[in-house]
Parts: structure tokens; sequence; C-alpha cells
């Protein structure tokens, strides 16, 4: 007879189709805001130089405005751009009424401080959750930013949604490599489910695999204002392994491939893995193929949900950028309206 564990088979938690969903639920806000206001939102999408990565991501962010009816602004400037001369772009951007996000793709050339252009988006446009003040905000208790890195936010969303539907997974372990942006809202409501659900993440151990701006830091935050008891497990930090696998909550930002092996899960957790990661396969067309921070194969076997790669985190941090940017021009067209 086969054993529990053997029988178990992780949920495939579909990220692509959540993420289609909000996508539908975001072009009808647009046209009620478009038949109500005559505007529509606008997101202006900065990019430099001529790295394929970028550009394919870019690509990706304006064709998705363009499926809701988000007007695209598009700003392409050539890789050895004088930092004072994006930075111009940037406050052009700023004063432009029709433009209510503002995103730079990064990483930049290396002649450029990021942080410096980053600062220099307001604050009520930095859709990306990427400005000082916002991350400062998510940082101190009883503040609340006005954006949140995109993945993060897609990463609570997906949780959240398919809890509706389980009702019964009391660990989580979310497992990812570049995001997010969250409203406290969103995340109010969210936890309110998850409460009448009868789960919480109040009080559950959360290990943040990995600190960086964009992914690591905002959830490891993102958490610690849910009441989880966050630990965060970084390139220093010894025997990670055992850390792992006593958490009921594992957020995975390391951007290794398939680090986190079935054994470092504990049975029945869900696992979201936004890590994307090539490895040579000489059976496809392009010599490769994209994987995750997690050993999918393994971690099925284990736990309770998962997400796969591609399709699962990936397509809703897209859906939170386009979510983001309605929020922010909702914000703004409703203060026009009472003017």
């Amino acid at each position: 007879m086969a054993s529990k564990s053997e029988d178990r088979k992780a949920i495939k938690i579909d990220g692509k189709a959540i993420a289609q969903t909000i996508r539908s639920e975001i072009a009808s806000e647009v046209r009620h805001l478009s038949q109500k206001y005559g505007k529509v939102p606008g997101l202006a999408v900065v990019i430099v130089g001529a790295r394929k990565d970028s550009q394919s991501y870019v690509n990706m962010k304006r064709k998705a405005c363009a499926e809701v009816g988000i007007k695209s602004f598009d700003v392409d400037l050539p890789e050895q751009v004088p930092e004072a001369e994006l930075i111009s772009k940037v406050h052009e951007l700023n004063e432009h009424p029709d433009v209510h996000g503002i995103l730079v793709q990064l990483p930049l050339p290396k002649h450029i401080n990021e942080e410096k252009v980053l600062t220099e988006i307001s604050i009520e446009k930095d859709v990306d959750g990427f400005h000082p003040l916002n991350i400062g905000k998510l940082a101190m208790k009883g503040r609340d930013p006005l954006f949140l890195p995109c993945t993060p936010k897609a990463m609570y969303r997906l949780l959240n949604l398919d809890m509706l539907l389980i009702n019964c997974i009391l660990e989580f372990v979310l497992c990812c490599d570049n995001f997010f942006f969250f409203f406290k809202n969103v995340v109010d409501g969210c936890l309110e489910l998850l409460s009448r659900s009868g789960i919480s993440v109040k009080g559950k151990k959360a290990v943040v695999v990995g600190r960086s701006n964009i992914v690591g830091l905002p959830v490891a935050l993102l958490l610690l204002k849910a009441d989880a008891t966050v630990t965060i497990v970084h390139s220093h930090t010894h025997d990670p392994e055992s850390i792992i696998r006593e958490a009921d909550i594992i957020i995975a930002a390391a951007g290794q491939a398939m680090m986190i092996k079935g054994s470092w899960i504990k049975p029945g957790a869900a696992v979201i893995d936004v890590g994307t990661n090539a490895v040579d396969d000489k059976s496809k067309k392009s010599g490769y193929r994209l994987v995750g921070d997690v050993n999918y194969q393994e971690a099925c076997k284990v736990a309770g949900w998962i997400t796969p790669v591609p399709g699962g985190v990936g397509p809703m941090t897209v859906a939170m950028l386009l979510k983001n940017t309605l929020e922010g021009a909702k914000q703004v067209l409703t203060s026009e309206s009472c003017l």
C-alpha cells in the first residue's frame, strides 16, 4: 500500500488563469472610467539601453496595457543617456496629467544611480513600489505605503484567491525570485478572507530566502505586518535547510535554480515559486528551459499547493502592475471631479 506521502499530489495554482481574471476586471473598470470621466489610466514605461531581457519585459507590459485599455507612454532611451537627462524625463512624466504610473525598467546602466532615479519618481505615480518613502512606510508599524513592489502583491493574491477554494491549508511556503506591491484595503480584505476560512498568517513562522530590495525585503515586511514571525535567510546564513524545513511560510527569493528540495518542505505546505532561471536543455529548440527556485517534481510529492514556472507568479506580477496603475488613476480622477 502506498504511503500518504506517496499518494500526495500538490494542487497546481494556475497564476496565468487567475491573472487573466484580474485583467478582465481591470478592463471593465477602465471602460467605466472612460465613460464616466472621458479618460483612461496611463502608464509610462521607461527603458534605457537594449538588453534583450529588459526589452522583453517592457514589451510584455506594454502589450498588457493595450489589452486592458490602459494608455502606454513609451520612453526608450539609449544606453549612454546621461543620468541628468533620464531624471529630466522622469520629471516630465511626473508633471504629465495623463500619466498615472511611472515604471523605470531595471537594471539601469552602471553609470546611472538607480536609487537616485527611483527617488525622483513622484510617490503618487510609483506603481512599481520602489520609492524609498513607499518602502519606508511599509517598514513602519502603523504606516501604509501607497504602493508595494508588484511580485509580493502577486504572491499574496495567488494564495488568497486559491485559499477561498480549498479552505484547508494551514501552512504556507512562498518561493519567489523578483517582485511586488499591495494596497492596505486589499491586504485587510485578504486577511479577513483567510480568517473566515480558518486560515491565518498571524503567529506563523515565516522564512524569507533572500533579502533583495525587489522581493525579499518587501515580502518580509508585508508578512511582518500580517503578524507572522519572520526570519530572513541569506547567503551568510548557517544551515538554511534546517531553518526552511521548520517554517510555516517560506519566501524563496534567492534566484538559484531548484535550490529548494522536496525534503526541505513541510508536508502539505503551499509552495509559490517565482524564481525564473534558465538551465541547459538540448531537447528544447532554444537550448534551455526555465525552472524556478524550487525542485518542482520533488515538491509536488510533498506540498499541498504549488505554482508552476513559468505560468505561476509571473503573469500575476504584470496584472498587479496594471492594478496599481488603475488605482492611481482612480485616485486622481476622483479627486479632480471633486474640485
